[in-house]
């Protein structure tokens, strides 16, 4: 019975030092918007694999600069009993802010791509960055439109970011 206490101190110690850790960092709340094209595989950022699917645009508002990503894998959601012109994606981003520090982030998300009706949303986890933002963290929300006639992309994202 003694031994209760001890571990309960113990472990409430340890997480009293866990603020002390993220105190270092601040955030900042994000809210803006976004617009990219499709970049044709083996153009600019995108890998020369005909299979990629790769953006490139801006992001204004709350942060601003210029956008890249780069999807690394794709599953459709039928193939777990969802909807059948949905993908669920991963890929990795690259914010360029005006500085020319990076953001990098890790994307996921759904896409419903034609026939479906052209919508999706995705969340980006920052995993840190270049120059300033080399311990950026913090997460944004998109939700946005897939014009894959026109091969745009555009929407919303809210969140915050922390260095």
């Amino acid at each position: 019975m003694k031994r209760i206490p001890l571990i309960v101190t113990a472990t409430l110690l340890s997480f009293s030092a866990v603020p002390a850790v993220f105190a270092a960092q601040t955030c900042k709340p994000l809210n803006g918007h976004f617009e990219a094209s499709v970049v044709p595989p083996g153009q600019g950022h995108c890998p020369a694999d005909p299979s990629a699917f790769c953006t490139a645009g801006r992001v204004w508002g709350g942060m601003q600069g210029d956008y890249q990503f780069v999807m690394t894998a794709a599953t459709p959601s039928a193939a777990i009993g969802g909807t059948p012109t949905v993908v669920f994606f991963t890929g990795q981003s690259d914010i360029t802010l005006g500085s020319g520090d990076h953001v990098f982030g890790t994307d996921t998300g759904s896409l419903d791509p034609p026939p479906g009706q052209g919508g999706f949303a995705s969340l980006i986890t920052f995993t840190g960055g270049s120059g300033s933002m080399s311990s950026a963290s913090g997460q944004i929300r998109l939700n946005g439109q897939f014009d894959a006639i026109q091969g745009t992309t555009s929407g919303d994202y809210s969140g915050s970011l922390c260095n």
